[in-house]
């Protein structure tokens, strides 16, 4: 029976390893598709974006309240308080292209029609809700309406403003995703190479030892010896066939009828005669027969 990072299971035993959900390496599951790496780049792409929208709104609103004082602190505030709320909420559709971006991977005039049909959306979105909210702002605090201005010269003005907001939103998003990803391959990675062990049973024992420490496995009859790194060599009742599936699952390689090699502990190989190898373990020697030319390869390349 083998075992892996949190309480293992037997070869070809289909059910999730115990204390996980099924999932997968570095996520908590998915809502609405979305990965547990997908959510925490996201996330932080997200706050990011948030934290330099706060900043920008700050600074507008204390440069206007500098270049023009008649206008008061009021109405800067609210302009710069509602395009910044809107555009946290609309930071969800560069979110929605990056995800489809860094899982499709998709070439340039794919993406580009997608990337343009967004801005657009997000450009309407934008204008459309804070036009909405500072109006409502205007009638609670303020004496008069609120006046967007002329369509024509007012929404390409924010247009340009939000293609450079998009594409700011779109690079993080990216940049993020992809750190996501690759922190989450390497802790998969770790993971499985740092705590993957096998349980051997010899006899009424039961020895759980760490797959590194294995050298080979050789057939012994109805048995099966493990050759271990600090030279003990327990038996278990089964045939090296019915263990092979689960040992290659480590990267165990089939070097002759009667043996599996662990190809990480191999000090050198020696060459025969007849094109048979002797494959060179420490102080442990496995036969490489010319019948398992993949072998060879594998351990030479």
């Amino acid at each position: 029976m083998t075992r892996t990072a949190a309480g293992g299971q037997g070869p070809g035993d289909q059910r999730p390893p115990a204390g996980t959900s099924g999932k997968y390496p570095g996520t908590s599951g998915a809502l609405f598709g979305i990965s547990g790496e997908e959510r925490q780049g996201l996330w932080r792409a997200w706050l990011l974006g948030a934290g330099l929208i706060s900043c920008v709104a700050v600074v507008n609103v204390l440069t206007v309240r500098h270049d023009a004082p008649r206008l008061g602190t009021l109405a800067p505030t609210i302009w710069e308080a509602s395009s910044a709320l809107v555009t946290m909420v609309i930071f969800a559709i560069p979110a929605a292209v990056a995800v489809w971006t860094t899982r499709v991977s998709p070439r340039w005039w794919r993406a580009a029609p997608v990337h343009l049909v967004a801005v657009v959306l997000y450009s309407v979105l934008h204008v459309s809700a804070f036009v909405a909210l500072r109006k409502l702002a205007y009638l609670a605090v303020m004496d008069g309406p609120y006046r967007f201005g002329p369509l024509s010269t007012e929404f390409p003005y924010e247009f340009r403003k939000d293609l450079l907001a998009y594409g700011l939103a779109s690079i993080i998003y990216y940049l993020s995703l992809r750190r996501s990803a690759r922190e989450a391959a390497a802790h998969a990675q770790t993971a499985t190479t740092a705590v993957a062990s096998f349980d051997i049973r010899d006899g009424a024992r039961l020895l759980r030892v760490p797959v590194s420490e294995i050298l080979a496995v050789r057939s012994a009859g109805n048995y099966a010896e493990f050759l271990l790194a600090d030279g003990r060599r327990p038996l278990m009742r089964s045939s090296l066939g019915a263990l092979e599936a689960g040992m290659a699952e480590h990267g165990f390689l089939r070097t002759h009828r009667s043996w599996l090699v662990n190809p990480t502990r191999v000090t050198g190989l020696r060459p025969e005669g007849s094109g048979d190898y002797a494959v060179e373990l420490g102080a442990v020697e496995a036969p490489l027969s010319r019948r398992f030319p993949q072998a060879l390869a594998a351990l030479r390349g």
